[in-house]
């Protein structure tokens, strides 16, 4: 196959969890440059609706819905709309998350319980739902966003070890789930971005600004484009045969 057509997503239905904002929207907006479809679901239908707006300018045909991934009911009813508008679903990228910041020993159960399951179990929901279409389909993409928080721990200055646990948790998961489904040809892969000013990382970004450049090799943080190319290679065809890998997209932090 032509290599251009390995990539090329055109007709492709994608959804995109947390994917008004941020990386969700730089992956969604990737996606769309490549002739993909979208559904994009969040907790606020508003940034949903403006986002999918944006990609409509794109030649992308949209679906925006607003979504817990903490709730089943929620998760199926995207999955649902996403088979009534388009037939279909090719792509899932599981993306939504969350972070709480507190020292391991004031850690309270209700907050370390709402990032696992918002990034964790969040993420099996939807690829447990998804994989419902997938499955009979016998081809399928899914995309976990892990960290590099999952990789490695951090030092003491930064107090995130639900983010970290779950971000592991995401990469086995990841893994296991490749191993699982392999067998009907859907490969399942991770990408564990490093620092990307984002709504969620941009005040700790700000603090510890040098040092967290000293630490990345490019000396730079992720731009608006840094993690299109991955996600439209783990998208496509291109990737066909990768599946259970983790791709980490940080300028080199973790090297």
């Amino acid at each position: 196959m032509n290599t251009k057509k390995l990539f090329d997503l055109s007709g492709r239905v994608a959804i995109v969890t947390g994917g008004s904002t941020g990386l969700g929207l730089q992956m969604a907006i990737g996606l769309a440059e490549m002739g993909a479809n979208l559904v994009l679901c969040a907790r606020k239908i508003e940034r949903c609706e403006k986002a999918a707006a944006e990609l409509e300018k794109l030649g992308a045909k949209t679906v925006a819905l607003a979504c817990d991934v903490k709730n089943p009911a929620n998760v199926q009813a995207v999955v649902d709309a996403a088979v009534a508008k388009f037939g279909r679903i090719d792509i899932l990228i599981n993306n939504a998350g969350t972070s709480w910041g507190a020292p391991v020993e004031e850690m309270k159960l209700e907050h370390w319980n709402k990032v696992i399951e918002t990034n964790l179990t969040g993420t099996f929901l939807f690829a447990q739902a998804v994989g419902k279409v997938m499955v009979p389909a016998r081809r399928g993409k899914i995309i976990n966003i892990s960290s590099v928080a999952g990789i490695h721990g951090a030092p003491p200055q930064f107090q995130a070890i639900g983010y970290h646990a779950s971000k592991g948790g995401v990469i086995s998961f990841t893994k296991d789930l490749a191993c699982k489904w392999g067998a009907h040809n859907i490969q399942v892969n991770a990408l564990a971005p490093g620092w990307f000013p984002t709504d969620m990382s941009a005040v700790v970004i700000e603090r510890n600004k040098e040092y967290f450049l000293s630490r990345i090799p490019l000396g730079r943080f992720g731009s608006d484009d840094d993690l299109k190319g991955a996600a439209v290679f783990l998208s496509s065809d291109a990737s066909n045969y990768v599946t259970g890998q983790i791709l980490a997209v940080d300028g080199g932090q973790t090297a």
